[in-house]
């Protein structure tokens, strides 16, 4: 791989290994904890240990990032006590925020001598790895107090829907609905905390990282073939819109966590500026999809499991970004119509 596009360029000096499997992925989530509590702080650090794992394996940074972000959430929140919900040092977090037809949890007070003194119950849909976790932030969008709620998964309350997941990229990744029924909650904040927090936009652009790397790993691709046969000018072509692409997509991930650590990323200034960096970050990966494809041809799709994986797993990592209807969110950002 290319040392110019090796995200571990830009992490730590001893970046952490890129471990296979969904155990070893949560371990390491779990020991890259304190990246995020020190995000404010150090941004930069944390943005580049994400496109570190982007650039290692897809699957393996999609299941750390969400137990990341949780974290810095929890930390932003002041550390709230979630020990009546069993939380330790082993917990493994995911963040479930999505809305969806159908899928609504609603708040009510607990009527026993419960120690939280909330219980949550409905159905939320996108919920990524909730099987394999022992905890997770939900959105509560209903009862009497919406908001952020932190949830035991392996309660006796909690029922995990099998789903369709048909995917071909990101298959470990496996997501699906989970229904609460009258299970123990904690909140997180104060009601409308979770999306008014400095720190929301900051999940987004951490997300974008994570593209950023998988995408600079593709990149190395087309150096790596240069140094097996001479490049032609096509193959000069597709290796300098690559390095463009993938030069702006880092010079937007800098520039945002500078901003997040001067302070100027908060408020509407945070939520203008992570559409920003992931609308570039988005349309680089793309583009870079589709010059290494065309420069490399079928082959490596077709006979390199590592390659064929990772453009099948950034792929469909991507489509959490909307496309046009974000850019179009992004449009309205600029003339400050933030209810649009």
């Amino acid at each position: 791989m290319s040392t110019v596009w090796r995200a571990a360029e830009w992490a730590e000096p001893d970046p952490p290994a890129v471990p296979a499997g969904l155990g070893p992925a949560l371990d390491l989530g779990r020991r890259l904890a304190p990246v995020a509590r020190d995000l404010p702080a150090d941004p930069w650090r944390y943005l580049a240990t994400l496109a570190t794992l982007g650039a290692g394996d897809l699957g393996t940074a999609r299941t750390v990032e969400p137990h990341l972000d949780a974290v810095a959430v929890l930390e932003q929140a002041g550390r709230p006590d979630l020990t009546p919900l069993g939380v330790d040092e082993d917990s493994t977090f995911g963040v479930y925020a999505a809305r969806a037809p159908g899928a609504v949890l609603r708040a009510t007070r607990s009527s026993g001598t419960d120690d939280t003194g909330w219980r949550v119950s409905g159905r939320k849909a996108w919920c990524s790895l909730a099987p394999s976790l022992s905890h997770a932030l939900v959105t509560v969008d209903e009862g009497e107090r919406p908001g952020l709620y932190a949830v035991p998964l392996r309660h006796g309350g909690v029922a995990h829907e099998a789903g369709d997941w048909v995917a071909r990229g990101l298959t470990a990744v496996t997501t699906g609905a989970v229904v609460l029924d009258d299970v123990p909650a904690v909140p997180v904040g104060e009601p409308g905390w979770y999306l008014a927090r400095p720190g929301f936009a900051w999940g987004g652009i951490g997300v974008a990282a994570v593209w950023f790397g998988g995408a600079a790993a593709l990149g190395g691709r087309l150096v790596d073939a240069a140094g097996r046969r001479p490049p032609d000018q096509v193959a000069l072509l597709h290796l300098g819109t690559a390095d463009r692409g993938l030069h702006t997509a880092l010079l937007a991930l800098r520039d945002a966590a500078r901003a997040i650590g001067d302070g100027s990323a908060d408020g509407p200034a945070g939520s203008l500026l992570a559409a920003r960096v992931r609308a570039v970050v988005a349309g680089v990966a793309e583009e870079v999809l589709t010059v290494v494809g065309h420069g490399l041809g079928p082959a490596p799709l077709t006979h390199d499991d590592e390659h064929a994986g990772r453009v099948a797993d950034l792929t469909v990592y991507l489509r959490q970004h909307h496309a046009e209807r974000d850019l179009a969110a992004l449009g309205s950002l600029v003339l400050g119509d933030d209810d649009r």
